[in-house]
């Protein structure tokens, strides 16, 4: 196996599991721009993140790609995805763990003699406790020829589909793999190092962390359940998949007609370019959830460029929004939705939100099957997406739209309604020119770049 140039497509996928990574998350994948240059592709699956990570992942990879929580089920997911060419090696990264610079190379050399490899380890937090640990774990490795995930574990893809990819497991996945790869052949073993986080021996304890490793590990070998010991580790159970439809609010991109309120800063037309930008995300957002049906309800029509070419590059329904107020459209949709039989709860939603991710809206639907109806809260008073599981008509009536006062007196119609109601943790949209500041810091994915449509 050998390097190739990347004008033929990427050589090594860089398979990333996320949940909640926060901030830390861009410098991070940043830190992996230039492996893209060298003949990596960055894969991100994020595992139902309910912060800004998937935002933030968007602009620094080559594919965003959500799946069941679960480090085994997101790098199996991104193992698999499809992208414009099979790569020949895959590097399983954690999201805290940091690679050296001359990475691709270290791997390209591995695999020329071996089938799979990993690195050496350290600790971003350096002193004695944490040296003898990273020593302990990279010569018990060498020792057992077994990898955990902490070490940046490589394989040759053949070998990586030929074993099935990582067991369907809550915990210990990369030590089962380990196993089923050293039966094939001794690992690669790098004294370079990969950096990792130091974050659990710090909020847990050092020795009370040690211990439990420990113990997990020895139960394990014994044959302990791995989902009691993802437990035991502090792992919350894996919630079984939402469904729901989901309906999108959608205006055209026209200029003078959509987010005139970012004019004054933009000017009309590339105000309208946003709004583009602003769908284009969305419904990449809503098609990595894998929901049920998807409406997108459009304003003033389904005429426009944008929407006949979503209609033939895609799967979703498009519907021109009634005449009216806002709450008479969404009412609308809402009662279309309903009139249907057996007709699932239902998400509706905007265009204007660009932190909404996967991880929303699966847990907006979760959150239907105990309430009416379910809201996530927008920062500016208004929310950012209304879910119900029976149509309430009085949640859409007599609210003053696009003021302050929208969520509160939202909640007041459905007290009225006799309605049970969740909310989420609030989210903010771009409406006003610091929103439109606020969503350029966390970049751009590229699809910003790409969509043309």
């Amino acid at each position: 196996m050998r390097l190739e140039t990347t004008s033929n497509g990427p050589w090594l996928r860089i398979v990333m599991p996320v949940l909640n990574e926060g901030p830390s998350l861009t410098e991070r994948l940043k830190a992996l721009q230039p492996l893209r240059q060298q003949g990596a592709e960055i894969v991100v699956v994020d595992g139902g993140s309910q912060d800004e990570s998937w935002a933030r992942a968007l602009p620094w990879v080559d594919l965003l790609i959500a799946s069941q929580p679960g480090r085994a089920a997101q790098m199996n997911a991104g193992a698999a995805a499809q992208t414009s060419r099979k790569p020949q090696g895959l590097l399983f990264l954690h999201a805290d763990t940091r690679l050296p610079p001359n990475a691709i190379a270290l791997i390209d050399a591995a695999l020329r003699t071996k089938g799979w490899g990993r690195f050496d380890v350290r600790f971003d937090l350096v002193n004695g406790r944490m040296r003898m640990v990273a020593s302990l774990m990279n010569w018990r490795s060498r020792w057992t020829g077994i990898a955990t995930g902490d070490q940046a574990i490589f394989m040759r893809s053949d070998w990586f589909e030929a074993l099935g990819g990582f067991p369907d497991q809550a915990l210990m996945e990369d030590v089962a793999l380990s196993g089923r790869l050293r039966a094939l052949g001794r690992p690669a073993c790098l004294h370079e190092k990969v950096v990792t986080s130091a974050r659990r021996w710090q909020t847990h304890g050092f020795w009370r962390t040690v211990l439990l490793m420990w113990r997990l590990r020895l139960a394990y070998f014994l044959g302990a359940d791995p989902a009691q010991l993802a437990r035991d580790y502090g792992y919350a159970a894996v919630p079984p998949p939402a469904h729901a439809s989901i309906a999108v609010m959608a205006k055209a991109p026209v200029p003078g007609f959509s987010k005139t309120r970012l004019a004054p800063l933009l000017g009309d037309c590339l105000a309208a370019r946003q709004q583009r930008l602003l769908l284009h995300q969305t419904l990449h957002t809503v098609s990595a959830a894998s929901m049920d049906a998807v409406v997108l309800w459009c304003s003033p029509d389904v005429a426009h460029r944008s929407f006949r070419a979503l209609r033939r590059c895609s799967s979703v329904q498009c519907l021109a929004q009634v005449p009216g107020d806002l709450g008479a459209r969404m009412l609308a949709c809402v009662q279309h939705h309903f009139s249907m039989a057996d007709a699932p709860p239902l998400l509706l939603i905007g265009t204007d939100c660009p932190v909404l991710a996967p991880g929303h809206l699966q847990a907006a639907a979760r959150s239907l099957s105990s309430h009416d109806v379910c809201l996530i809260p927008a920062e500016d008073g208004g929310y950012v997406l209304i879910g119900m599981r029976r149509a309430v008509a009085e949640a859409f009536e007599g609210i003053e739209w696009s003021t302050p006062a929208v969520l509160a007196q939202t909640r007041e119609r459905l007290v009225q309604a006799g309605a049970s109601w969740a909310e989420l943790p609030t989210l903010w949209d771009v409406d006003e020119p610091a929103d439109w500041q606020r969503w350029q810091a966390l970049g751009r994915s590229r699809l910003t770049h790409t969509s043309s449509a």
